[in-house]
């Protein structure tokens, strides 16, 4: 895959196609949101990542409309509550993200995490009448695209052998420490596009003493080595901060490239492991996988 600037695009299976790095928004007041997502707008980012979840969506569509630019120029996400499962719910759920974000369409809708505690006993039917909905959106021309987020294999199987439409999108945790090679081989066979959160491992990667190495030797910044590894990696990468000098930095990532040599020593730093628990399908005597809303 080649990538050029922040408006080269990964293409989904349904043929629309997504900017290679989304501004995140995670953590983001509305007031601190919109600011962020006008001065990321200015520097060149075309995709920007909400939730209903993060309580900013307003904040990102008074940005969207104040930067003049024409809607079908700015790819938005969001995803649903996880209090929100269900068919009629997510209905709901998804008309308020609308309002809230004074749009009349989602460019891409998520379920933001696959197993909540309160259905865990029926977590298959709850997932199955959830991804019901969403293609229901999606046939009506209501979101552009349909995915998912935090989804492990077993996850998207019960979608994939149970529904209609297979996810155009999973939004994983991806960074040095996760790498997840056997989800991401899964999604590749099932032509479903990866993104990947916490890139720069919410601001961890910095303390990496090979990281700080990889910089050095490549005359960047340890974020410039995350990003520029995510897309080597075909994952589409959604790092977040709320400075402008930052935002430039973290897209000028495009006339280099990390050696093979260099990205396998990366990739040892998977030792470390995740941020946060696992997704998980419930076992006997376990939870139903945490609930934390966490990105």
């Amino acid at each position: 895959m080649k990538f050029e600037n922040l408006q080269s695009t990964f293409t989904m299976h349904n043929g629309v196609t997504i900017p290679c790095i989304a501004l995140g928004t995670f953590k983001m007041t509305s007031e601190v949101a919109e600011q962020a997502v006008l001065d990321g707008i200015e520097v060149g980012y075309r995709h920007i990542d909400t939730a209903a979840a993060y309580q900013n969506e307003d904040g990102v569509g008074r940005a969207i409309k104040k930067s003049g630019l024409k809607r079908e120029e700015i790819f938005v996400t969001s995803k649903l509550p996880n209090a929100m499962h269900g068919y009629n719910n997510t209905l709901r759920a998804f008309n308020e993200s609308l309002e809230k974000l004074e749009l009349d369409y989602l460019d891409l809708y998520l379920i933001h995490w696959p197993v909540i505690e309160e259905h865990k006993d029926r977590y298959q039917e709850d997932i199955i009448e959830t991804w019901q909905a969403f293609e229901k959106l999606y046939k009506e021309g209501k979101t552009r695209s349909i995915g998912v987020s935090n989804f492990m294999i077993e996850h998207l199987d019960i979608i994939i052998k149970n529904t209609e439409i297979i996810p155009m999108i999973n939004q994983i945790q991806f960074n040095p420490q996760v790498i997840e090679e056997d989800l991401r081989a899964h999604c590749k066979k099932h032509n479903i596009v990866v993104e990947g959160w916490g890139p720069l491992v919410q601001g961890q990667a910095f303390d990496h003493e090979i990281l700080n190495e990889m910089a050095k030797k490549y005359n960047r910044t340890v974020a410039q080595i995350c990003i520029r590894f995510a897309l080597q990696h075909e994952v589409l990468p959604l790092p977040k901060t709320t400075h402008k000098d930052r935002m430039i930095e973290n897209a000028n990532v495009f006339d280099f490239e990390i050696t093979d040599e260099d990205r396998k020593e990366i990739e040892k730093l998977k030792v470390l492991g995740r941020l946060g628990k696992e997704p998980n399908i419930p076992r006997a005597g376990q939870p139903g996988g945490s609930n934390p809303q966490n990105k």
